[in-house]
């Protein structure tokens, strides 16, 4: 058994919001490019998923939102349901190619749930700001809770999603909020900076699933080493509690300093290090089973195509070490598509990932959004907020 799956199909970049909208598939196209360029993909068969069915989709999704989704390309503009806004337009084949995103993640998650694979990864996945009955945030249908939601009735009872996008995962918190099966974990720009403004530490869960929503709000600025001191004073005690039996992480990022939608200031080396501590955390507590998305992103040729290509060979054991430089290939023919476009060089940013361990009596910005959630959490889960061994 080959120990990880990647779906991928040239037919996943049909989810084309078109014109100047940020969310551009071209990010997922040089990723693919870039990963095949370092050998990254070599030997890897490259798995072809089919668009989601419309039952697939009703795990999540009412039918009258599916209906409209259907038929928006022909309604003209009052369509509703989020549709037809700045950030959600209506495009031609919409319900089409986004039940095919959603097709990719669940043939990842099946993989999984198979035995045919220990970790997978579906890159045009994660957008998880797709709600029951309305398109949010560049999402129309959402692949992430979907998936989940397929597993729980497939071999899992007990499953962990950890969101890294810059964005608070609010569709995949929403449609487990009242699920004590399914742990979710969001780490985000403070929710008072940026949309959606939702994500605060105070949301935990519903009655009868206290505690398995988490949220870890970060001021904006934040770097790499705020960034993982943070993620590692929280997450890891958790899922060492909650015990998963697989982990599904959503891997934007936009939360790199380059970014133009938010105020995080993350580098590729950040990235590389997040994936690699997911990879590490889901061998010891979820029995090694990890599957991993993808979402937001909008440097579109400088960030998205590193960050991910990290992601991919962090998933095949594969590491790309950040000194190696990007293939000549790769640069030109990224040059003749955005000549004006500046270029780097090699597969890092050059960034400091040490961080501190939380506990050392330091008391900044990030600090006390640590010590907020771990307090609106941690007892719910039998551990003490305020010593740092839990």
């Amino acid at each position: 058994m080959h120990p990880s799956a990647v779906v991928w199909d040239p037919a996943l970049l049909g989810y084309d919001l078109g014109g100047e909208h940020p969310f551009n598939p071209v990010r997922l196209e040089l990723t693919i490019r870039l990963a095949r360029e370092l050998g990254v993909l070599d030997d890897v068969e490259l798995l072809v998923p089919e668009a989601a069915t419309d039952k697939e989709l009703y795990r999540v999704h009412v039918p009258e939102y599916l209906e409209a989704v259907k038929q928006a390309p022909m309604a003209g503009w009052d369509v509703g349901h989020g549709l037809g806004t700045t950030d959600n337009p209506v495009f031609s084949g919409m319900h089409d190619s986004a039940a095919l995103v959603v097709g990719s993640t669940l043939l990842a998650a099946r993989k999984l749930a198979e035995g045919e694979a220990e970790r997978a990864v579906s890159i045009a996945g994660g957008l998880h700001h797709a709600m029951p009955d309305r398109a949010a945030g560049f999402c129309v249908y959402n692949d992430c809770s979907i998936a989940i939601s397929w597993l729980l009735d497939h071999g899992f009872d007990r499953i962990a999603y950890v969101d890294t996008d810059v964005h608070h995962g609010d569709g995949v918190q929403a449609a487990f909020y009242n699920d004590p099966r399914v742990l979710t974990v969001s780490l985000h720009q403070h929710p008072f900076t940026l949309w959606p403004g939702t994500g605060y530490s105070g949301e935990t869960g519903e009655e009868g699933a206290e505690g398995t929503s988490v949220n870890l709000p970060l001021p904006p600025h934040t770097r790499d080493p705020g960034w993982l001191r943070a993620f590692h004073a929280v997450v890891p005690s958790l899922l060492e509690q909650f015990q998963p039996q697989l982990l599904v992480t959503q891997c934007g990022v936009d939360s790199h300093e380059e970014d133009p939608l938010a105020d995080l200031s993350l580098s590729v080396d950040g990235h590389r290090e997040i994936y690699r501590t997911l990879r590490e955390l889901a061998q010891r507590y979820a029995g090694g089973k990890w599957l991993a998305v993808g979402g937001g992103g909008y440097q579109l040729i400088r960030v998205v195509p590193r960050s991910w290509t990290h992601l991919l060979a962090t998933v095949l054991d594969r590491d790309v070490s950040p000194e190696t430089p990007l293939p000549p290939g790769w640069r030109d023919t990224v040059g003749r598509a955005a000549p004006g476009a500046e270029l780097p060089l090699k597969m890092t940013d050059e960034a400091d990932t040490a961080y501190r361990p939380w506990g050392d009596g330091q008391d900044d910005p990030v600090d006390i959004a640590i010590r907020d959630t771990r307090r609106a959490v941690f007892p719910l889960h039998g551990l003490d907020p305020d010593d740092p061994r839990d």
